[in-house]
C-alpha cells in the first residue's frame, strides 16, 4: 500500500514538474519574442524568410509592425499565465490589463484601425469575452488539479507520520 501511495505521489510531482517546466519555458521565451523586432529590416515593407513572411500592414515599416505585434503578444502571454496560475482572491483584477492587452493586440492585427492603442474597448468586448470565459475555465481546472495534488500530498504525509508512530 505504501508503494502505491509513493507511486501516485511521484506521478503527481512529475505532473506538477511538467506543468511548471512548460510555464518556465514560456516565460523564458518572452524576452526573445519582445526583441524579435530587432531582427526585422528597418526600412522594408515586407520581410521574407524561409519560414515566414511579414508585411508592414499599415505601419511605416515591417520592423514597427513586428515591434507592436510582439510587444502586445508578450504582455498577453505574461498576464494570461499570471491569471491562470494565481490562487489569490484578487486574481480577477488581472483581467483588466489582460482585456486591455487583448484589444490592443486586435488593433495591431487589424491594420485598418488608424490608432492602435485607441481601439475602442466596446468594440473588443464581443471578441474578448469568449477568451475571458475560456481563461476562467482553464484557471479553475488548473487550480483544482494543483489544489487536489497539494491536498493529496498533505494527506499522504499525515498517513505516513501516523504509520511511523504506530
Amino acid at each position: 500500500m505504501i508503494k502505491q501511495h509513493t507511486k501516485s505521489r511521484q506521478t503527481d510531482r512529475k505532473k506538477r514538474f511538467i506543468i511548471g517546466g512548460v510555464i518556465a519555458i514560456i516565460l523564458a521565451t518572452t524576452p526573445l519574442l519582445f526583441y524579435l523586432y530587432t531582427y526585422a529590416p528597418n526600412n522594408a515593407k515586407v520581410w521574407e524568410t524561409s519560414f515566414f513572411t511579414f508585411e508592414s500592414r499599415g505601419f511605416n515599416n515591417v520592423q514597427s509592425f513586428i515591434h507592436a505585434l510582439f510587444t502586445k503578444i508578450t504582455f498577453v502571454i505574461i498576464t494570461t499565465l499570471w491569471f491562470i496560475t494565481s490562487k489569490d482572491w484578487w486574481k480577477w483584477a488581472i483581467l483588466v490589463p489582460l482585456i486591455m492587452f487583448l484589444f490592443q493586440l486586435i488593433g495591431v492585427v487589424n491594420y485598418q484601425i488608424k490608432y492602435v492603442d485607441d481601439f475602442s474597448f466596446w468594440y473588443s468586448l464581443p471578441i474578448v469575452m469568449p477568451v475571458i470565459v475560456f481563461l476562467i475555465w482553464i484557471s479553475r481546472e488548473l487550480n483544482k488539479t494543483i489544489g487536489d495534488l497539494d491536498l493529496k500530498d498533505e494527506i499522504e504525509e499525515e498517513l505516513e507520520n501516523y504509520n511511523k508512530k504506530i
